[in-house]
Formats: structure tokens, C-alpha cells, sequence
């Protein structure tokens, strides 16, 4: 039996049967993933679309990764700017790590250890 690949870009074509089941939700959130990467905001698209692909390198979304990056270099950005948008989410969530070790500290004093 051949392995399965669980993430890739075939399974955007899935997205209409999940509309088909889910049509308001689908809509209410396309609507919101609109609104949010809009071109007229404060924030500009290439920013907006580094913003999400470090997101996504936190999340782990394969697909958001991918689409994300697309839409990235689409509005200008380079490699050296997705290289360090990748650093800076990595110092992120490792400073969350360091940030739950704190709190792992913190509990084991309530504990009296």
C-alpha cells in the first residue's frame, strides 16, 4: 500500500465539498481571510503576507506555508525576506518556550520543591 501524503497542493481542490457542508462558515471565513490580507490597510500586502508566513511556520500549516509564501513573493518579497521572517518566528516561539519554562519554575515553587 503507497504511503499517504497527508498535506499537499491537491487538496485545495477539496475546498468545494468543505464548502458544500460548511457553506456559511466557509464564507464567513473566506470573507474574513479577505478582509484581513486586504490591499487597502495601513499595513501593506508584502508585509501582511510575511506576517502570515511566520505564522505559519509557528502553526506548522503545510498549506498556509505554501499559500502564504506564494502570496509573499507575488507582492515582492525576496528569499533573504522569508529567511528572516523564518528567524524571527523561531525566536518567537522559542521565546515562548523560555517563557513556559518560567511558568514551570513558578508552579514548582507553589509546590514547595
Amino acid at each position: 500500500m503507497p504511503a499517504t501524503n497527508y498535506a499537499d497542493a491537491t487538496d485545495f481542490a477539496l475546498i468545494p465539498a468543505l464548502k458544500q457542508r460548511a457553506p456559511r462558515e466557509i464564507d464567513a471565513f473566506l470573507q474574513f481571510d479577505h478582509t484581513a490580507f486586504r490591499a487597502d490597510g495601513v499595513i501593506p500586502v508584502k508585509t501582511r503576507e510575511l506576517i502570515a508566513v511566520a505564522v505559519a511556520l509557528t502553526t506548522q500549516c503545510a498549506y498556509c506555508i505554501d499559500v502564504h509564501t506564494s502570496r509573499a513573493l507575488r507582492a515582492g518579497a525576496s528569499r533573504e525576506e522569508l529567511a528572516e521572517a523564518a528567524v524571527v518566528a523561531a525566536a518567537v516561539r522559542a521565546g515562548g518556550a523560555l517563557a513556559h519554562g518560567l511558568l514551570s519554575l513558578k508552579l514548582a515553587d507553589r509546590a514547595g520543591l
